[in-house]
């Protein structure tokens, strides 16, 4: 299938912007793997201790002919997406023995759960937490004696600083590792309906408590398409995953038979073999567009806006709004799973899942097919499902037909022609807004202005009964400069009351919202933010704004608006508590939000 035009011109475009920062970086990727194995430059004192507590692998270590896979892990057992890794380690080490290789656990990293800091001081410390995996990473991998990678992670901030070091150790090759997600529990839209009952009063805690943890009950990722499912399918996608092991569900014989075979591919495309596949020639400009595509089409969350950008800046890959923009025009949205729906993602998996996504899109013409991926070269391995047959795994070709239209459709009859993204500019700034799970008649809203510098201020003045006429609500203040740019998704069950009453709403914001922000739109990434000095800083209670996802505006309709001093607020209490007075370097040389919100790159 010829590739669509859109596509087509979005790719070259990211090539021709890329061009210097590309070459360069794949100029020192191939000086790096031209220097050969790691192991035969290191000191046999080096050596010792790499090899000390290695046991019966000792002998294959110190040889150096045998690959050797650095594991880097996420795993807590407080992260229910991330517990199951605790078992990881140890199938790894045995398949690694079984391919004539050894592993070691070359480190660990921190895993936050935005689900406990949701609304939270914690929350502040989310978003740089990306750019300290990153790090910890690089310090795993900086003992050099790997001679491949395995990335197990999953959730919000863990999976993109992850890509990043990966990227930075750019000649490795480097085999992402899912864990899989909890079985369904109770029902999301159920869960959102008691959190909105919640808010208003009608029910208690306990009730609340109840459905929180009928919802998120066992080990694996949250069920909802918010982030971390997002990643999962950014993962497959952009070939980093094995085909098909996005969604099986954690502790099954199947999810174990895909990590054996993670381990020993990982051992397979190394530079001692014949199969050597660097990941930084997989993280080329058409790996980050089938990424942006896979996106759009199952309407993904809008964080991967914020985490896409600094994803393939380490790659030398330089991603803009307006690339998002334009392959969200021509992608349809096949996919409705919660906020978007009523499925969720094993429903999702269920119905054919990415498999069947990634066939359609192949051949409507809107994926690169020529990829390369860590299961070989092409995308077309990414429409086989893994089998467990007779005890042996293999892939098979996946179904060519969804299995429930109500949850994915084929790419000529989608759920809406586009994906849902839209980028905003206007007298505001610069911002995009998710309106895959927006009413059409709430695209464009047009009403007075409530300012507030956090999201608590929000729920008092709900609570007070402050809110009887449309509303635009501005939370500023709330960029990665000022505190972390935490996410504001604790907002969402109080404006989703208000738009149930019969109100417009709309949020406009320098924060972000989660994966899960739902049915109200939401102006969101506002750059330049309001602790630089941007246009939000200007707004006043009683402003006219308007909010126009058809096309494509934020705008303030008042007079001599441009004209007015940015209004400066006293973000001192963000520099202390929970840890957040080390993170003051982060704030200070954090880059804007359409490049990323990176302070490492």
């Amino acid at each position: 299938m010829e590739l669509n035009p859109t596509v087509a011109r979005v790719t070259e475009r990211i090539a021709d912007r890329s061009r210097d920062s590309r070459q360069s970086y794949l100029d020192r990727m191939r000086a790096a793997a031209e220097a050969g194995p790691a192991r035969a430059h290191l000191t046999c004192g080096n050596q010792a201790h790499a090899y000390a507590a290695m046991g019966r692998d000792k002998d294959s270590l110190a040889e150096g002919r045998a690959p050797n896979i650095g594991i880097v892990t996420a795993y807590n057992d407080m992260l229910s997406a991330h517990q199951p890794y605790e078992r990881f380690p140890d199938l790894i080490r045995t398949a690694a023995r079984e391919a004539g290789a050894t592993a070691q656990v070359a480190g660990g990293v921190p895993a936050m759960c935005d689900g406990v800091t949701q609304g939270q001081t914690g929350m502040e410390l989310s978003l740089f937490s990306r750019d300290v995996i990153a790090m910890a990473s690089a310090v795993a991998l900086s003992h050099n004696t790997f001679d491949s990678a395995l990335f197990l992670g999953v959730c919000d901030k863990i999976v993109p600083g992850l890509v990043m070091a990966a990227a930075s150790f750019s000649h490795l090759p480097a085999v992402f590792v899912p864990a899989g997600p909890m079985t369904s529990g109770l029902p999301n839209d159920e869960k959102a309906k008691v959190r909105q009952q919640f808010a208003t009063g009608e029910v208690g805690r306990d009730r609340l408590m109840e459905a929180e943890m009928a919802s998120y009950h066992g080990p694996g990722t949250c069920t909802f398409y918010g982030t971390a499912n997002t990643n999962q399918m950014l993962m497959e996608f952009m070939g980093l995953h094995l085909p098909g092991a996005s969604f099986v569900t954690p502790n099954t014989p199947l999810r174990d038979a895909l990590t054996v075979a993670a381990a020993k591919r990982a051992a397979e495309i190394t530079a001692l073999g014949n199969a050597y596949t660097p990941v930084g020639e997989i993280l080329d400009e058409r790996t980050f567009v089938n990424g942006i595509v896979g996106l759009m089409a199952t309407g993904g969350s809008t964080n991967l806006i914020l985490h896409l950008p600094a994803m393939a800046r380490a790659a030398g890959v330089l991603l803009a709004l307006e690339d998002f923009a334009d392959l969200s025009e021509a992608t349809p949205l096949l996919a409705k799973v919660y906020p978007n729906g009523l499925a969720d993602v094993n429903h999702f998996h269920a119905a054919g899942g990415l498999g069947y996504m990634i066939g359609e899109l192949l051949e409507a013409g809107l994926l690169h097919p020529d990829t390369r991926t860590v299961a070989g070269d092409g995308l077309e391995r990414y429409t086989q499902d893994p089998k467990l047959r007779d005890g042996e795994l293999v892939w098979e070709a996946g179904s060519r037909t969804s299995q429930n239209e109500k949850i994915l459709r084929p790419a000529a009859t989608p759920f809406q022609p586009t994906g849902g993204l839209k980028q905003l500019s206007g007298s505001l700034g610069q911002g995009v807004i998710k309106v895959s799970a927006v009413a059409p008649e709430r695209h464009v809203i047009e009403a007075r202005a409530r300012v507030f510098h956090d999201q608590q201020s929000v729920k008092d003045a709900f609570k007070a009964g402050e809110f009887t006429e449309d509303t635009v609500v501005v939370v500023r203040f709330q960029g990665p400069g000022a505190n972390g740019m935490p996410e504001l998704h604790g907002l969402t069950p109080t404006l989703a009351v208000l738009q149930d009453r019969g109100l417009k709403v709309a949020l406009v914001t320098d924060g972000r919202m989660s994966g899960a922000s739902g049915k109200v739109p939401a102006a969101i990434h506002v750059s330049p933010e309001a602790a630089a000095g941007g246009p939000l800083a200007r707004v006043r209670d009683g402003d006219l704004v308007r909010v126009d996802a058809v096309a494509g505006t934020l705008d303030v309709l008042e007079d001599g608006f441009t004209d007015r001093t940015p209004v400066q607020a006293d973000l001192s209490a963000n520099s202390f508590g929970l840890g957040r007075d080390l993170f003051e370097t982060f704030r200070r040389n954090v880059g804007p939000s359409t490049e990323g919100a990176c302070s490492v790159l």
